[in-house]
C-alpha cells in the first residue's frame, strides 16, 4: 500500500503562486511515476502534470504548459508542483496520485492508470 499526504493549497490572488508537496510512504518511492491531477466543481478530475520514477520524463496539460513545473526528490519521498502566473480557472481541488511503474521513463496522464490517491488540497485563485 501507498499512503500520499499533499500539502501547500491555500488561496492566492490570480497571477500569485503556490507550490504543492505530496509526500508518499509505503513504497520505494523510485517504484512510481507520479501525477498531479485537478478537480473543478462539476467537472472530471484531470492531468495537471505528472513525472516519472526518474523525474527525466514529464508531461504537462496544455493549460498549464509554462506556469507550472513538476518535480520529485526520491531521497525525501516527495513530489512537488511549482505553480506560477495562477489564474481563476486554476480554482480546483489538488490530488497527487502514485503509478507503481517500476524502470519506466514513461510520464502518465490518465487518471485510470493511477492505483493510489492523495486526498487532495484546495487551491483557490481569485480575480
Amino acid at each position: 500500500q501507498v499512503q500520499l499526504v499533499e500539502s501547500g493549497g491555500g488561496l492566492v490572488q490570480a497571477g500569485g503562486s503556490l507550490r504543492l508537496s505530496c509526500t508518499a510512504s509505503g513504497r520505494t518511492f523510485s517504484d512510481y511515476a507520479m501525477g498531479w491531477f485537478r478537480q473543478a466543481p462539476g467537472k472530471e478530475r484531470e492531468v495537471a502534470a505528472s513525472i516519472s520514477w526518474s523525474g527525466r520524463g514529464t508531461y504537462y496539460a496544455d493549460s498549464v504548459k509554462g506556469r507550472f513545473t513538476i518535480s520529485r526528490d526520491n531521497a525525501k519521498n516527495t513530489v512537488y508542483l511549482q505553480m506560477n502566473s495562477l489564474k481563476p480557472e486554476d480554482t480546483a481541488v489538488y490530488y497527487c496520485a502514485a503509478h507503481v511503474t517500476p524502470n519506466s521513463e514513461r510520464a502518465y496522464y490518465r487518471t485510470d492508470q493511477y492505483e493510489y490517491w492523495g486526498q487532495g488540497t484546495q487551491v483557490t485563485v481569485s480575480s
